[in-house]
C-alpha cells in the first residue's frame, strides 16, 4: 500500500508539472524508462514524443528503452557525425559504473557521451549544432 501511495503521489506531481509547463509555455523534456507494463505507458494521457529503444547506439551504458516527452518544443533532427567512444555496456542486473556503489543510482546514470549527443541531436538549433564539438 505504501508503494502504491508513493506511485500515486509521484504520478499526481508529474501531471501537475505537465499542466504548469503547458499553461506557462515552458519548454521541458522529460525522460523515463519505457517498459511494459509501466504506469506511464499505460495510464499517462500524454504519449511520449519518441522512444529510444537502444541507448548504446548513442554511447550510453545501457540498451534499456527510454521514452522522452518534449513539451512546448519539437525535437531537432541534427545528425551527429562525431565518432563514438567505446563504452562498456552495463546490465540492469549488474551495473558496474566506476565510482558508483548504489545499484539504484547506477541504473539511473546516463553516460556523458549520450547526454552530449542527445543535446546535440535533439535540442540545439542547427546553427549552434554545426559549431558544437562536445
Amino acid at each position: 500500500m505504501k508503494l502504491h501511495d508513493e506511485l500515486h503521489e509521484l504520478y499526481e506531481l508529474l501531471c501537475m508539472l505537465f499542466v504548469v509547463a503547458i499553461r506557462k509555455r515552458l519548454k521541458m523534456v522529460v525522460e523515463n524508462p519505457y517498459t511494459q507494463p509501466h504506469y506511464l505507458t499505460t495510464y499517462f494521457p500524454v504519449k511520449p514524443t519518441f522512444v529510444d529503444r537502444d541507448r548504446t547506439k548513442n554511447g550510453d551504458y545501457y540498451k534499456k528503452p527510454t521514452q522522452y516527452w518534449f513539451v512546448n518544443l519539437q525535437p531537432r533532427n541534427n545528425l551527429s557525425m562525431q565518432p563514438l567512444d567505446m563504452v562498456d555496456q552495463q546490465t540492469i542486473e549488474r551495473p558496474q559504473i566506476e565510482g558508483v556503489k548504489d545499484r539504484q543510482v547506477a541504473r539511473s546514470m546516463i553516460h556523458p557521451q549520450y547526454a552530449r549527443r542527445f543535446i546535440y541531436n535533439y535540442l540545439l538549433p542547427k546553427e549552434v549544432a554545426k559549431q558544437f564539438r562536445g
